[in-house]
């Protein structure tokens, strides 16, 4: 089986930097030419820096990447769309119009003998107790019916505010080990139960392909500065670059 997975892409709807645009420019890229290649894509969280699912209205700017996602399915592909912390807010448009499957919390699959775990590892991370609060908060039912009342444009604005609160703060190499340091620990613990032989992850913006134990970990990195991603090739993990610059570990 051959599986791709990817994260971290944030694609705004709204770009007020040349670098949104090529980064944009290159994940669109990367998935045309992925078309037919993969049976299974995972989309590990954060693909969009915002997403919400209005009863009759969908975000116009998105259209591009939405095309060439039903175009990948449409292709035989299994689209697998985890949650995020910027994209949660899940109706019923991506699941009708596009085939993904939607796995709010993650999810194992088997392939080539291999047990694989994929998460976004936002609720993973260690010391960090302010982003989880918020995200208790963020994903109560109540505050998304709010949200639902709100006319697009307006609605937009505010969760683009909201997308800021929740982003990854950046931060020295010291404080990233700090970031990273509850997803490999979390992978250690499903390897020694042998819940998993490869877990894949994003939310660092980092990516990473470690031998842990029997296993892996993998993350996927980001689209905003490695344009990263991991595949697994007959129950083979491997990190890779869009650009085919090395990927610095």
């Amino acid at each position: 089986m051959r599986i791709l997975a990817i994260s971290d892409c944030h694609y705004k709807y709204h770009r007020t930097e040349e670098a949104d645009t090529h980064n944009a420019e290159l994940l669109l890229s990367f998935l045309r030419e992925s078309v037919g290649r993969y049976d299974t894509l995972v989309l590990v969280g954060d693909i969009f820096d915002l997403w919400f699912d209005w009863r009759y209205t969908i975000v116009k700017q998105y259209f591009p990447l939405l095309r060439v996602l039903a175009e990948i399915r449409d292709a035989g592909c299994r689209l697998l769309y985890l949650s995020g912390n910027h994209d949660f807010w899940f109706g019923d448009f991506l699941t009708e119009y596009i085939g993904c499957e939607i796995h709010p919390d993650g999810v194992t699959m088997e392939a080539d003998g291999k047990l694989i775990r994929f998460e976004h590892g936002d609720i993973r991370t260690v010391n960090d107790l302010r982003y989880k609060l918020y995200r208790r908060v963020i994903r109560l039912n109540g505050v998304k019916r709010l949200f639902s009342m709100l006319h697009p444009d307006i609605a937009l604005i505010l969760g683009t505010f909201l997308s800021r609160t929740s982003r990854t703060r950046p931060g020295n190499p010291e404080l990233r080990s700090i970031k990273t340091r509850g997803l490999k620990q979390y992978t250690k613990r499903l390897i020694q139960r042998k819940e998993a032989d490869i877990v894949v992850m994003g939310h660092s913006h980092f990516p990473e392909l470690v031998p842990l134990l029997d296993g892996f970990y993998a993350n996927c990195g980001d689209w905003i500065v490695h344009h990263s991603y991991i595949e697994i090739i007959e129950g083979i993990p491997l990190l890779k670059q869009y650009n085919n610059k090395q990927v610095n570990q």
